[in-house]
C-alpha cells in the first residue's frame, strides 16, 4: 500500500469554523485553532500542502490565561531602531487589540515558513461576539 499524499489541485474545498474563545484557556484554543488551519483533523493531513480550513475566533477579549501571565506575561514589539523596543501587558493589550493575544498564541504553534504564513491569513479573530462571515455558514467546534 502506498501512502497518500494531498496535491494543491486535489485538495477538497475549505470548510469554514467558528470557536467562541470565551472562557476558554489561551494555549489550549490556540492548539485547536492551529491544528485546524494545518488540516491536522482531516485523513488527508499533508505537511507541505495546505489542507486546512478558515477559523473564525469570536470573543477573543474573554480568553483566560493560567497562573499569574494576566500579571506578568509581556509582549515585546521593536520599531527597528536603536533603543526602539516597548513592552506592552496582558491587560494592556485586550484593551487595544485583544485579537493579538490569540493570533500572536496561533502563529508561534505553526510552523516558520511561507506556508504557515499562507495559513495564517486563513484565521479571522473578533474582540466580541459578532463576525462577518455569516455567509459562509461556519460550524461550531465543540
Amino acid at each position: 500500500m502506498k501512502t497518500f499524499l494531498a496535491k494543491k489541485e486535489t485538495a477538497p474545498k475549505p470548510q469554514w469554523y467558528v470557536i467562541d474563545a470565551e472562557g476558554q484557556v489561551l494555549g489550549r484554543v490556540a492548539v485547536k485553532i492551529a491544528n485546524i488551519l494545518r488540516g491536522r483533523n482531516k485523513p488527508i493531513y499533508t505537511p507541505h500542502v495546505d489542507t486546512g480550513d478558515f477559523v473564525v475566533v469570536v470573543n477573543a477579549e474573554k480568553v483566560v490565561l493560567t497562573g499569574r501571565k494576566e500579571e506578568q506575561k509581556q509582549y515585546m514589539f521593536y520599531s527597528g531602531y536603536v533603543g526602539g523596543e516597548s513592552h506592552r501587558s496582558v491587560p494592556d493589550m485586550r484593551k487595544r487589540n485583544p485579537a493579538y493575544i490569540i493570533h500572536h498564541a496561533v502563529k508561534g504553534m505553526l510552523p516558520k515558513n511561507r506556508l504557515a504564513r499562507q495559513m495564517l491569513t486563513k484565521l479571522k479573530v473578533y474582540r466580541g461576539a459578532e463576525h462577518p462571515h455569516a455567509a459562509q455558514n461556519p460550524q461550531p467546534v465543540v
